[in-house]
């Protein structure tokens, strides 16, 4: 079976409906598209030194998708952020950090995310054989009561000491703690980037406000301008969830006439209900697509393949650059996850699945 037709079987029903949808609302040729020679196009007339353009090159050249201008990343610092025990309990072999490392070399990817801790304990034994990428800042839900805020967990100097290619970090839009949290990472990624490491931003919306009749976190309107806060203190690469619905302004103006600013076109002539037209205008607002999105790849569940095959499609069909998937490949054993983090790849390196 080709690697098409079995991506049309993991579909399943709504394969059609991903793969032969070609009417978007913003036209490709609007779009910075995926390319082999991504660095040069993206960032050669940037600002970014030589140090920081090899560690991009580095990034983007490694890996099953080297040099495709697609990334496949495998982050873990959900030790942290949903706690060790809930997260490893289902493969506890994933407390020895050193076998993230090993996951995301035997799965091909294009480097490794997780804490300061996992990545500095093997740095000398796996820094050059993978490019290395350490979050920053992370949210703990040891607190009582819990609570919603990212805080840093370690230094820059700590990070390019290791041999990271580069840093990642997230700020949560929306939030009471969101202007301090913009503070400090736009001053994170500018320290990041005179050290020679690339830079890497999870937009996330976080307010209980965003839940109405739907949860408008992941609306397109409310991640797209997340998205376009996160380029704004450059971010190299933009990290955010797949968009399930949009309007979140609107839902929000309902009982707060005064928050944010619309324009209705912003729904009618840039966006439909298709997953794929609501992805776009989430790399329209990453300066149409100059700086590439990657979507999450979500939580485990019952059907992981099809899901992490769906958003895999959703996401190239839409322009952006790839997967950074967690949860569905370490909660499982090492084999098992690397042919998920495998199967994810060969959307991006099937040329049937094209950009809508």
């Amino acid at each position: 079976m080709s690697q098409y037709s079995e991506i049309q079987k993991l579909l399943g029903a709504e394969a059609e409906t991903l793969l032969g949808f070609n009417n978007p609302k913003i036209k490709k040729e609007q779009i910075h598209s995926p390319r082999a020679d991504w660095v040069d196009h993206a960032f050669a007339a940037s600002d970014r030194s030589n140090r920081v353009l090899a560690n991009l090159q580095r990034l983007y050249g490694s890996g099953r998708l080297a040099n495709t201008g697609y990334v496949s990343i495998l982050p873990v610092d959900q030790g942290i952020e949903h706690s060790a025990g809930a997260s490893f309990a289902k493969n506890p072999i994933y407390f020895d950090g050193e076998n993230i490392v090993k996951l995301a070399i035997e799965g091909g990817c294009n480097a490794v995310c997780s804490t300061y801790g996992v990545l500095s304990g093997v740095s000398r034994r796996y820094a050059h054989k993978i490019p290395f990428m350490v979050k920053i800042n992370h949210n703990q839900l040891l607190t009582y009561p819990n609570v919603g805020d990212q805080v840093m967990y370690g230094t820059l100097k700590q990070a390019a000491d290791m041999g990271c290619a580069a840093v990642g970090a997230t700020i949560y839009f929306g939030s009471a703690e969101s202007n301090r949290q913009i503070v400090e990472v736009s001053q994170a990624f500018q320290m990041a980037h005179e050290l020679g490491m690339a830079t890497v931003l999870w937009c996330y919306t976080r307010n209980s406000a965003f839940k109405k009749d739907k949860d408008y976190h992941v609306s397109a309107d409310l991640t797209g301008q997340a998205n376009h806060l996160g380029v704004t203190i450059c971010a190299d690469i933009i990290k955010q969830k797949l968009p399930e619905n949009n309007g979140g302004y609107l839902a929000i103006q309902a009982t707060e006439s005064s928050y944010g600013k619309i324009d209705k076109r912003m729904y009618s002539d840039l966006a439909s209900d298709h997953p794929i037209d609501l992805t776009r205008y989430q790399v329209a607002n990453c300066y149409m697509g100059r700086i590439g999105l990657i979507n999450s790849g979500g939580p485990s569940g019952s059907n992981d393949f099809a899901e992490a095959v769906k958003t895999a499609v959703i996401n190239k069909r839409a322009g952006g650059q790839g997967l950074i998937s967690g949860r569905k490949a370490f909660q499982r054993p090492i084999a098992e996850g690397a042919k998920l983090l495998h199967t994810i790849q060969d959307v991006y390196l099937t040329k049937e699945v094209t950009i809508a």
